[in-house]
């Protein structure tokens, strides 16, 4: 007996119910009452002859059956997402299309250092957004984005096949302008009680660890201000309104840059950066160049 056709439109529902965590997100994100996404879901079930979700708890889970229909999911709407560029560009001169997003607790300062394995190429198209880490890996998890820049791995999540990959880590020191550094450098680091300190606020990873830092060195420092954006942080830092913790690998950009003087390092303590993506083999050959940059 001949399959019913599949009907792209009732998969796409499922797709997003699925990624979404259950009907009623599903219906928000698509702006549709929580019965039509779930009578549409149903259609495809029954197509399909296996139910695709199942009770759990107070909400739905994927059943067998659902876990290899996301899968199959993922991949369709992953080609059908590159359809519309792939048909503008045909016939045009070939370009490599890289979309970023970057999570705005990774530091500024470090994006195009992270990217810098990329920049080279001749075909580039870089598009790049700026977000919290949550919307971004929504919109990775939906192939609205290539490749995810942040400042930690995505948490685990069944739900949302993502992958993350180091891409290495770097030591932390202590900075400071013309104006404060020489305080800041006598009796380090009980000098941070008494000079204005800037720290990263806390979006960002690192700040969790440079607090720790600070505690296991009985210092309560003379906090004036927190930034979400580094390049920020060092604006306001050079402009002699504190003396704050960034990068080593950082120093001579600081230093030419914002003319910022190094004071000593924040022992113990790294900011890590991380690609998060969609498979675990990564396919985009963009991002493989990012990876082999960072393992070089």
């Amino acid at each position: 007996m001949m399959q019913t056709e599949l009907n792209y439109k009732h998969l796409y529902y499922f797709w997003v119910a699925a990624k979404e965590g259950g009907m009623s997100h599903a219906a928000v994100r698509l702006g549709m009452a929580v019965q039509t996404v779930s009578a549409q879901v149903r259609l495809l079930e029954k197509s399909l002859g296996r139910s695709l979700f199942k009770p759990s708890g107070r909400g739905l889970a994927l059943t067998e059956a659902g876990q290899v229909a996301l899968q199959m999911a993922e991949q369709i709407f992953q080609i059908g997402g590159q359809l519309p560029l792939a048909v503008r560009e045909a016939g045009q001169q070939t370009s490599l299309r890289l979309v970023v997003g970057i999570s705005d607790g990774l530091s500024k300062l470090a994006v195009r250092d992270l990217l810098s394995p990329v920049l080279g190429e001749a075909s580039l198209r870089l598009i790049c957004h700026e977000d919290n880490f949550d919307d971004l890996l929504a919109d990775l998890a939906l192939h609205r984005l290539d490749v995810v820049l942040s400042d930690r791995p995505a948490p685990a999540n069944p739900n949302l096949r993502l992958y993350s990959h180091a891409l290495g880590a770097t030591d932390v020191g202590w900075y400071a302008p013309p104006r404060w550094f020489e305080q800041a450098q006598a009796d380090f680091p009980r000098s941070l009680e008494q000079v204005p300190v800037l720290l990263p606020s806390a979006q960002a990873s690192v700040r969790g660890r440079v607090d720790h830092w600070l505690e296991t060195h009985g210092v309560v420092p003379q906090l004036v201000g927190e930034f979400e954006d580094s390049a920020l942080l060092a604006t306001f830092g050079s402009g002699g309104m504190g003396v704050f913790p960034a990068s080593e690998r950082m120093r001579e950009k600081l230093a030419q840059g914002y003319g910022l003087q190094w004071v000593a390092p924040c022992e113990g303590v790294q900011e890590h950066r991380y690609a998060i993506g969609t498979a675990r083999k990564v396919q985009h050959p963009l991002v493989q160049r990012l990876l082999e940059g960072s393992s070089a």
